[in-house]
């Protein structure tokens, strides 16, 4: 060996990164990071493109010669975020979820025929719940062994649809057996009186039935997947939103969905969206058609033209670009922002929270369907949040966003609020912003908080004219209905999923477009007792509510057809390609060649 290849000299070993010993160097750590972050400019601002967030889009603009805009950074979950961008990120994830978070209060206070000030004590309560409960699913608390509380992820609460379908099947069932009140004209207009006790049944039946999904979180992710695949999910979402769109966005923009849809001659509802509004007109009139497509039109020129921050926040651009020309035209009536108080929060107004007994088995469909849709909301956050979505690590996550699902349920019963869901609304925001950061999402449950306490924006939202809401909720309600067709679109489309799923649309678009179908299955049964008449009040309410019926057919038949081998089918459709192929490359050289 040569005594040129022999190192003498060895390296120094490299120190150890220095680690602040227990708790108190932790602290000072810890209030060293947060002196830098409040008094630097980096901390403030750091390097973000905030002048690319708030630049219009312009598709018709010439780009040659231009260089392309150099996107910005991507914020991991908990990676440090400048405070201006945690607030602006944080203030568009609230505002993209505004619209969906106001809506099912509004809709319940409507169908309940409530008074404005419970109306808008209702949305003050949603928001406040929203916040707080978001906190906890993006907290990720451990628990035990291998189970924790909450995704760790930007994972926002919000009313689920599925809750707001099923809650009008409830409160129609409640008005048909008489625990709501209602009158009879001579005419045989039909109107229903308020009923604040049905809302307190709701949230009784809503609490007890949470446990249901407290337990599915227990039980392994692979085996709730294979139970709840993509063709059960995604049916389920698609009817959900296509069931609203029609019993509640459309007629909204009409004028109404109350009484007034039905055209009466005379009465209270007469006009929309009643007698007693600022411009009553007949439901489905030219102005308020033309103020629903206003809102709209609002939202696809946001698409077309805004910049990121308002492409995320279109719908509220669509509600307030209606509520301007609305309020010009003498549409709006300000009542309801006099009455609302300035400062509220939860328990200011309380319900009488009672079990209503055939509403048991639709909540309990109510939360499966919220345990896939959580399932899948979980899958696309992490997806955009650049998380693995695989693995030990994503299974905790889906398990602990689905227990704090559950237990999300049962508080917001007692926060006087319809269960509060995962909400998917705002991975859009982080798609566009590249902001993932838990801080944003804090930001966000502060400004949810905020925006409930402050009574008086709850009487803003409240004094909102139907058409207006009406054109924003369709489009909403559509996107929802797309979000399960592209759930659908991960299935291979075998003929057993072809099956299943015409299977599944045969009950749920055959009851979305004639909705009274079994509301009178059990009327041939003879006195039956009240537990029997009970059964057959929660069976009604299932077949009578679209994604309800669809799902149970599409899980059912998912369990009992056996799975086909697709590697078969898959290899006929190649070898006839193949051979067409083959047949069409030979005739030229046949034919030349004679």
């Amino acid at each position: 060996m040569s005594e040129h290849s022999i190192v003498k000299e060895q390296p120094e070993p490299t120190p150890a990164p220095q680690v602040p010993a227990g708790r108190g160097g932790r602290l000072r750590a810890r209030a060293s990071h947060l002196a830098r972050t409040f008094t630097t400019k980096e901390g403030w601002f750091g390097d973000y493109d905030y002048a690319w967030m708030c630049t219009p889009t312009l598709p018709c603009a010439v780009r040659s010669g231009r260089k392309k805009k150099t996107m910005p950074p991507f914020y991991a979950l908990d990676s440090d975020l400048p405070i201006l961008l945690a607030l602006a990120c944080g203030l568009q994830h609230a505002l993209a979820m505004l619209a969906g978070l106001i809506t099912p209060p509004i809709i319940f206070a409507n169908a309940l025929s409530l008074d404005a000030e419970t109306s808008a004590y209702m949305i003050s309560s949603s928001l406040i719940g929203c916040g707080i409960l978001s906190l906890v699913q993006m907290s990720r608390l451990h628990l035990f062994k291998d189970y924790y509380l909450g995704t760790g992820l930007i994972s926002v609460v919000g009313t689920s649809f599925a809750t707001l379908s099923t809650a009008n099947a409830i409160f129609n069932a409640m008005y048909n057996d008489g625990t709501c009140p209602s009158t009879t004209a001579a005419d045989g207009t039909v109107t229903r009186g308020p009923c604040p006790d049905a809302y307190g049944m709701v949230l009784g039946t809503s609490l007890i039935c949470s446990f249901l999904e407290i337990f599915m979180s227990f039980v392994s992710p692979r085996t709730l997947k294979k139970i709840f695949p993509p063709m059960v999910t995604g049916t389920v979402i698609l009817m959900i939103g296509a069931s609203l769109v029609g019993s509640s966005g459309m007629p909204n923009w009409g004028g109404g969905s109350n009484d007034c849809m039905s055209r009466p001659s005379s009465g209270f509802f007469e006009l929309c969206p009643d007698v007693t509004a600022p411009r009553p007109l007949p439901w489905g009139s030219p102005e308020f058609i033309g103020l629903g497509f206003l809102s709209f039109v609002s939202i696809i020129l946001t698409e077309l033209f805004g910049s990121p921050f308002l492409k995320n926040v279109s719908i509220i651009v669509g509600l307030a670009v209606g509520c301007t020309v609305a309020g010009a035209a003498g549409y709006i009536d300000g009542s309801s922002i006099t009455t609302a108080p300035a400062i509220t929060f939860l328990w200011v107004h309380t319900f009488k929270i009672r079990v209503y007994a055939p509403a048991i088995l639709p909540m309990l469909a109510v939360y499966v369907s919220l345990a896939m849709e959580a399932i899948g909301d979980i899958t696309a956050s992490a997806e955009v949040s650049r998380v693995p979505v695989d693995g030990e690590d994503f299974d905790s996550r889906i398990q602990g966003g689905v227990l704090s699902d559950g237990i999300g349920g049962f508080l917001s019963a007692l926060f006087m609020v319809t269960p509060l869901s995962i909400f998917a609304q705002n991975n859009g925001v982080i798609a566009i912003t590249r902001c993932a950061n838990r801080t944003a999402g804090r930001f966000c449950c502060m400004f949810l908080i905020l925006f409930g306490v402050l009574g008086k924006i709850s009487g803003v939202f409240l004094a909102i004219p139907n058409p207006v809401l009406g054109g924003v909720t369709t489009f909403l309600f559509a996107s929802v209905a797309v979000s399960g067709a592209r759930v659908l679109a991960y299935n291979r489309f075998t003929r057993r999923d072809r099956f299943v799923l015409a299977a599944a649309l045969s009950f749920g678009v055959g009851d979305l477009l004639v909705p009274d179908v079994f509301t009178h299955l059990f009327d041939g049964v003879n006195h039956p007792n009240k537990g029997l008449q009970g059964l057959f009040d929660s069976i009604t309410i299932i077949l009578s509510t679209p994604f309800l019926v669809a799902g149970v057919v599409a899980a059912v038949l998912n369990l009992i057809l056996p799975q086909e081998d697709v590697d078969d089918e898959d290899e006929e459709p190649q070898v006839v390609v193949i051979d067409v192929e083959a047949h069409h490359a030979e005739s030229p050289k046949e034919k030349h060649a004679d």
